[in-house]
């Protein structure tokens, strides 16, 4: 497990640092559904007292990322479907609308900014650098938000995604996956450049929906 205990601020509650860290492992796929959290070990890497890891890792718990089992253990949670269904609903409402809003307000420089997201995206996914696909993935949706006038809808997006975000970190290395979200994100952009709304929110949906299903494919093999 990657805990690094210089990157602790010891001026800071250690609770809140160690529940990003412990999170963002489970979340980018380094702690992977069914991966055991053991908290003397945690508590030991970091150089802590256990006492901000339980209240770290029962925070986590509440969140459904982590299962206490009692006589049996502390797991990482699977990759629920009800889970990563929820976060699609969530964001298929908020970036069709996001879509739909920012193909009347493009700019030659949004365009710009969007065809150098692809273009990097690109690169990333041919050198298998994974995690920066993931982030310019990302940046392209919230690129589109800012442009649409309402900034806020990605950052609504962003809190609600994680469970699906675990899906993607396990499914892009699978063959085809990036490249598949490169000519899907291709597709958002060509409607964005003809103003075409309904066409940017129709193109921002299919999208959506082959994250779900190819996270929920992974998902299933991981259940199975």
């Amino acid at each position: 497990m990657d805990l690094d205990p210089s990157t602790l601020n010891r001026a800071l509650p250690l609770r809140d640092q160690i529940y990003q860290k412990i999170r963002n492992l489970i979340v980018v796929g380094k702690l992977k559904p069914g991966d055991p959290i053991n908290e003397v070990a945690i508590a030991e890497a970091l150089g802590v007292s256990r006492t901000p890891v339980r209240e770290a890792v029962k925070r986590i718990s509440d969140e459904g990322f982590i299962k206490v089992l009692a006589q049996t253990g502390t797991y990482v949670a699977p990759i629920g479907r009800d889970d990563l269904e929820e976060a699609y609903v969530i964001r298929r409402a908020l970036e069709m609308e996001s879509a739909r809003r920012a193909a009347a307000k493009m700019t030659d420089a949004a365009i710009e900014a969007l065809e150098d997201n692809i273009a990097a995206h690109r690169l990333a996914i041919a050198r298998a650098r994974y995690a920066t696909a993931i982030q310019l993935d990302d940046a392209f949706h919230r690129t589109i938000a800012e442009t649409s006038g309402y900034p806020g809808i990605w950052r609504a997006v962003d809190i609600s995604k994680a469970q699906m975000d675990r899906g993607r970190y396990l499914a892009i290395p699978e063959p085809g996956y990036g490249e598949q979200t490169i000519t899907q994100h291709e597709a958002i952009l060509e409607a964005l450049r003809r103003r075409d709304s309904e066409g940017a929110a129709a193109a921002m949906e299919h999208h959506l929906e082959t994250s779900l299903s190819n996270t929920v494919e992974v998902a299933g093999e991981l259940d199975g």
